[in-house]
């Protein structure tokens, strides 16, 4: 039988992600703002994650240190086993375009360029030639392969975040990290985002969703919960609570509605 360091071991091999005592500081004048004091977190491959907090809980400095859009002041961060601290500038930027998608709340989309030269960016930074068929796959994804030509500005705020969807997707990344993906849309749109991420789950692609709403929140299958910079909780989400909470939010958007249309 293996002892507990061997398995252990193999615990940490199948990680995707490892945080360990991550901080954030930044220097503001004379004053340090701590923006992320010390978090632990690991990931496994296939997991749907969502991280939470109010405002200023360090949620979104986490999400970027995850997606190696910053480094961190300290700690230890790894991806796939491999100390991200050890590598260049280029190195880290591969990682992102290879292995990381990411979804944002205000969609980052080009105006002036169409969806499928919008959703080739990432093919364009990774050198890949640029396959038409290849993006029209991503835009097909999150049903949008007939708007392939339409602008972002002749699009709906759903349908614009269905492009960065297909962007963040169109090099099969191993890991997507959306910031707020839901924040700009209603609450129906807003449903049709998450199941799309769903989607994207059930074909063993890791998500990690940052939000502040709960009810979008419990339908990953974990909650990181965040305050002050810190993780002050971490645990599955029951199925259960998960039912009960979206219950009462769609009563509640049902009687918003009601009392809009009586």
């Amino acid at each position: 039988m293996p002892d507990r360091s061997d398995l252990e071991g193999q615990e940490y091999a199948r990680l995707m992600i490892e945080a360990v005592q991550l901080r954030r500081e930044y220097r503001m004048g004379e004053s340090v703002v701590h923006a992320l004091a010390g978090a632990d977190l690991r990931i496994k491959p296939g997991e749907f994650v969502s991280i939470t907090g109010a405002s200023g809980s360090g949620k979104s400095t986490l999400m970027h240190l995850l997606g190696c859009l910053d480094r961190p002041s300290s700690g230890v961060l790894r991806f796939n086993g491999q100390s991200l601290s050890e590598l260049t500038d280029r190195q880290l930027a591969t990682v992102r375009n290879q292995h990381i998608g990411f979804v944002f709340q205000t969609f980052n989309l080009i105006n002036r360029t169409s969806a499928l030269d919008n959703v080739a960016v990432p093919m364009m930074y990774s050198r890949k030639s640029f396959t038409r068929a290849h993006v029209l796959r991503a835009l097909d994804k999150v049903g949008l392969s007939h708007r392939a030509k339409h602008r972002p500005s002749e699009m709906s705020g759903g349908e614009c975040q269905r492009v960065a969807i297909a962007r963040a997707i169109v090099n099969n990344p191993k890991l997507i990290l959306a910031d707020e993906p839901t924040g700009n849309l209603d609450t129906r749109t807003g449903q049709q985002i998450m199941q799309v991420f769903h989607d994207l789950h059930a074909e063993g692609i890791t998500v990690i969703l940052v939000t502040h709403e709960l009810d979008v929140a419990v339908q990953a299958k974990r909650i990181v919960q965040m305050r002050d910079g810190r993780i002050i909780d971490d645990s599955a989400v029951d199925a259960t609570h998960r039912a009960e909470v979206l219950k009462i939010t769609q009563d509640a958007h049902t009687k918003v509605f009601a009392a809009k249309t009586a």
